[in-house]
């Protein structure tokens, strides 16, 4: 099992990135909010991983924070939720917010996300209430708050293509995902373009 990895970040071409440790490189998928709490390439990187095992993969996902990891473990035993909705899931908000949706009942919040309707919404609920781990009492919500505007993606041309496949990629149609990007074509990054447009998607 890999837990972590530490190195030099390579690539960032959301969802994925690649780390390189001691000469091997390591492709991970993220979620974005992962992906925005990244450096630049050619920065060191320490990351938290999952390693999902199939009969015709070995995948790797990434997380910035032991926590989110905690929660995308949990959301992965959840019946019906996998890797791919749970980081869609994940990108939509943190680890604080979602916490509070399931606390408050919140299934409008929910249904918000990629890949989300009111059954799934309604089912992780009552089954996360049960399945947290020891989270600390959130404060507030991180998700929204700040999107760093140092770390330029060195990433092709046009970031605002770029992120509208990433959204693809999680889970929304590509009408809907040209629509969230309308008007967050100034964006610093593509990550953080792509950030601004599910902090956006969230508060509806």
């Amino acid at each position: 099992m890999i837990g972590r990895l530490r190195g030099t970040l390579l690539e960032k071409q959301p969802p994925w990135m690649v780390v390189d440790v001691a000469g091997v490189g390591y492709e991970l998928e993220a979620s974005m909010t992962t992906l925005v709490a990244m450096p630049g390439t050619g920065e060191p990187v320490s990351l938290y991983t999952h390693l999902a095992i199939r009969d015709d993969a070995h995948l790797l996902y990434g997380f910035a924070r032991e926590q989110e990891r905690a929660l995308f473990r949990a959301l992965i035993k959840v019946n019906g939720i996998g890797p791919r909705l749970a980081l869609g899931i994940l990108s939509g908000m943190d680890e604080e917010a979602f916490v509070r949706c399931v606390m408050d009942d919140d299934v409008k919040a929910l249904t918000r996300l990629p890949g989300v309707g009111k059954k799934t919404a309604e089912r992780l609920i009552i089954e996360m209430r049960d399945r947290f781990p020891h989270w600390e009492q959130p404060g507030e919500l991180a998700v929204g708050t700040q999107i760093p505007t140092s770390n330029v993606s060195s990433g092709p041309p046009d970031p605002v293509a770029d992120a509208e496949a990433a959204l693809v990629s999680l889970g929304y149609k590509p009408a809907e995902a040209a629509r969230m990007l309308v008007g967050l074509e100034e964006a610093v990054s593509t990550e953080a373009m792509i950030k601004a447009a599910l902090t956006r998607r969230l508060a509806g």
